[in-house]
């Protein structure tokens, strides 16, 4: 049988990440529990921001947006991972492989662009806060929302182009989900090529963002040396929510980035935990940082406790 003909009677991938014999159950414990906390915790803070009128401003509709991304970016492969570990399931078909390949790309894209937005909504919060609400509607917010959205579509869409037309030449996948390395690997070409796009396109997203934020940092603390202490104090708490998120999100990436450039050579299962860690953590964090350090949604989840005991 040819390959050609192999490849077109492909109908599922096995994952081949984890040993299905000597599968981590306590690691998929772990990562269940993980993946429950983020997944109710970005809903709590989306159906809270809904649900509340006097929430519809600019940077809540962030953090909402923020939040949707969390559970897109996180559901894409982390269930996978899960049925791995704890079901023994290690095949996935060739459609919802190809899907979950896009979906995951789509979700990391937005992850950087989401922190973006939102360190520009600090930036113009910061240094015109009187003019802050004429600058930053909620309608302009929604428009560069969407807009970022089909953006990032556009950096997903080439996956598709490569991968559908070329024949696969293995079915099993090196790693523990679809993601793009993992799929261009089992194609009938060399891979390094489709390689180097994807670095290319990584590193754009990686610059543009992260120079852009740091841009935003610098301006606002430009503008903190010219405040009153008191100033700063406000200042420095809403800016602390963010930095934590973007370190959360941009400390897995550049570590593997610079253990490459280094010539460290990463054994398949730190290669895997450092995928987990990039997938899971910023989806933990998110919610809960702006859930504990935003005053308005904490302040409501306390009105909530305290109507639930005196009901009692």
């Amino acid at each position: 049988m040819s390959l050609q003909n192999a490849s077109t009677k492909l109908t599922h991938f096995i994952i081949g990440g984890f040993d299905i014999v000597k599968r981590p159950v306590a690691v998929g414990v772990v990562m269940l529990i993980t993946y429950l906390l983020a997944v109710t915790g970005s809903l709590v803070n989306i159906l809270f921001i809904v649900s509340d009128k006097q929430l519809h401003k600019p940077m809540y509709l962030l953090i909402c947006n923020l939040a949707v991304v969390d559970i897109l970016y996180t559901s894409s492969a982390t269930p996978t991972m899960i049925g791995v570990l704890l079901a023994g399931v290690n095949t996935i078909s060739y459609v919802e492989c190809l899907i979950q390949m896009c979906v995951f790309q789509l979700g990391s894209t937005m992850e950087m662009f989401s922190l973006t937005i939102m360190a520009f909504d600090r930036l113009i919060a910061i240094i015109y806060p009187l003019r802050y609400h004429s600058y930053l509607t909620n309608t302009r917010i929604m428009v560069l929302t969407y807009i970022l959205w089909i953006v990032a579509s556009g950096f997903v869409a080439p996956l598709l182009a490569i991968v559908v037309p070329l024949p696969h030449c293995t079915l099993r996948l090196r790693y523990t989900f679809c993601d793009a390395a993992a799929v261009l690997r089992t194609l009938c070409v060399d891979p390094e090529k489709y390689f180097n796009q994807g670095a290319s396109r990584l590193f754009f997203l990686l610059f543009f963002t992260f120079v852009f934020i740091c841009l935003s940092y610098c301006g606002i603390l430009f503008f903190v040396k010219l405040s009153s202490n008191n100033d700063r104090m406000k200042m420095g708490s809403t800016l602390v929510s963010h930095l934590i998120c973007v370190i959360c999100l941009y400390c897995p990436i550049f570590l593997h980035a610079i253990l490459t450039r280094f010539g460290v050579v990463l054994t398949l299962e730190e290669r895997q935990g450092l995928s987990i860690g990039t997938i899971l953590g910023p989806s933990l964090v998110n919610p809960f940082v702006y859930f504990l350090r935003t005053k308005e949604i904490k302040s409501k989840i306390f009105k909530i406790l305290r109507k639930a005991n005196t009901a009692r």
